[in-house]
C-alpha cells in the first residue's frame, strides 16, 4: 500500500470519535470482521489508527478505498463542511430515465477528458442521493486528498449541494460534469449556504412546517426600536396578537438551520415633486444579504422580543419560500425598505 494512502486512511480514522470507529468501519466493508476483531477500540485513537492501517496493508488497499471511507465519514457528519445548493435546468418539459451507471460513466468521462489527475469516487444513499467526492491535482501534481470537493445530487430533483474545495477554479469544471451527466442544460447557485446540509434539503424540498403563503413584492419593511419586553407583557393581547402572526408565518415547529441568504432589490426613490431632487429616474439597486448562525430563528424571534413590528415583512418571511427563486426580488414601486435590524 503506498504511503500516502497509509497516511489518508489514518488520518481519516482519527478523525472519527473513538466511540463510533468500529461502527464506521463496519459500515465501510473493507476490513472483515474477523479483522475488526483482532482491533482494541478500547486504546488511544493513535494506536488504533495504526492497527487499522496495517490491516489496510495486509488487504493491499488504494486510494478509492481510502476515499469510500472518506464519504462515509462526511455523510455522517455534513455539518463539518459548508454547503451550496445549485438549480439546474432541463430544456422544454422533457424527462429522462435515470440510469446510475450512465451518470457515473458520463460524469468521469468529462472530468478526466479535461483534467487527467483527478480522483472521483461515489457512493449511493437510500434517499436517492449520490455523494460524490473529487480530489483535485493539476497536470503535473498527483489529486490532493485533503483538498476535495463534494457534491450531493438527488437523481429524482433538478437539485445538487455542492460542498467546494479551496481550489474555486475547478467548480466550473465540476458544474460542467454535472450538466453532462445528468442530461441538464444550465445550473445556477441559488445563494443559499450552510453547514447544515439537512437544513438545505429541508428548505429546497419544502419539508419544513412553514405556513407557505403569497409573498406581495411590494411590502415595505416595517421596524421599530427596541421595546422593554416589559412593555409587550403588560399588553396581553398585543402579546397574543404577535404570537398568532408568528406562528402563521414561521409555523410551530422549529426552523432550518439556515446561515446565509441574500436577495437583489430595484426600487425607486420617493421624493416631493417640487424639491427635484433626482434629474434621472433611474432604479436604485441593491444586494441584500443576511447572516447568522441561526437565521430563521433569528427572524422569527424579532416580533416577540419587541425589535420589530408584526407582521414581519414578507422580504423577511418568505426567505425558504424565494429560495426557489435565487432570493431574487425586485420591488419596483415604492420606496426602499427600512434597515434590518438584528436580534
Amino acid at each position: 500500500m503506498d504511503e500516502t494512502v497509509a497516511e489518508y486512511i489514518r488520518r481519516t480514522v482519527l478523525k472519527i470519535p473513538r466511540d463510533e470507529i468500529k461502527a464506521m468501519l463496519q459500515k465501510w466493508g473493507f476490513l472483515s470482521e474477523a479483522q475488526l476483531e483482532t482491533v482494541n477500540f478500547h486504546q488511544i485513537k493513535e494506536k488504533i489508527s495504526q492497527d487499522v492501517v496495517q490491516l489496510c496493508e495486509e488487504n493491499s488497499a488504494d486510494i478509492k478505498q481510502a476515499a469510500v471511507l472518506d464519504i462515509i465519514y462526511n455523510h455522517i457528519y455534513p455539518n463539518k463542511r459548508v454547503w451550496s445548493v445549485y438549480q439546474m435546468n432541463k430544456r422544454g418539459e422533457e424527462t429522462e430515465v435515470f440510469e446510475l451507471t450512465d451518470f457515473k460513466t458520463k460524469f468521469k468521462r468529462l472530468l478526466r477528458s479535461a483534467l487527467k489527475n483527478v480522483t472521483i469516487s461515489f457512493r449511493e444513499y437510500e434517499d436517492n442521493a449520490i455523494w460524490i467526492r473529487i480530489a483535485w491535482g493539476t497536470p503535473y501534481t498527483k489529486p490532493n486528498q485533503y483538498k476535495t470537493s463534494y457534491a450531493v445530487y438527488h437523481s429524482q430533483t433538478p437539485y445538487v449541494f455542492i460542498s467546494a474545495s479551496v481550489l474555486k477554479s475547478n467548480l466550473p469544471l465540476l458544474c460542467q460534469a454535472l450538466l453532462f451527466a445528468s442530461n441538464y442544460h444550465d445550473i445556477r447557485e441559488m445563494e443559499l449556504r450552510s453547514h447544515s446540509l439537512n437544513a438545505l434539503k429541508d428548505i429546497v424540498f419544502k419539508r419544513y412546517s412553514q405556513v407557505i403563503f403569497l409573498c406581495f413584492l411590494f411590502s415595505s419593511l416595517l421596524v421599530s426600536p427596541a421595546v422593554d419586553l416589559r412593555i409587550v407583557e403588560e399588553n396581553r393581547s398585543e402579546k397574543e396578537r404577535i404570537e398568532r402572526l408568528t406562528r402563521e408565518a414561521f409555523g410551530v415547529g422549529p426552523q432550518p438551520k439556515l446561515e446565509f441568504a441574500q436577495y437583489k432589490l430595484e426600487t425607486m426613490f420617493k421624493s416631493d415633486p417640487k424639491m427635484d431632487v433626482l434629474d434621472e429616474k433611474e432604479p436604485f439597486r441593491c444586494l441584500v444579504k443576511f447572516s447568522s448562525p441561526h437565521l430563521l430563528e433569528s427572524l422569527k424571534s424579532l416580533a416577540p422580543a419587541g425589535m420589530a413590528d408584526a407582521p414581519l415583512s414578507p422580504l423577511l418571511t418568505c426567505i425558504p419560500q424565494k429560495a426557489r427563486n435565487y432570493f431574487k426580488i425586485r420591488e419596483k414601486k415604492g420606496s426602499l425598505p427600512g434597515s434590518f435590524v438584528s436580534p
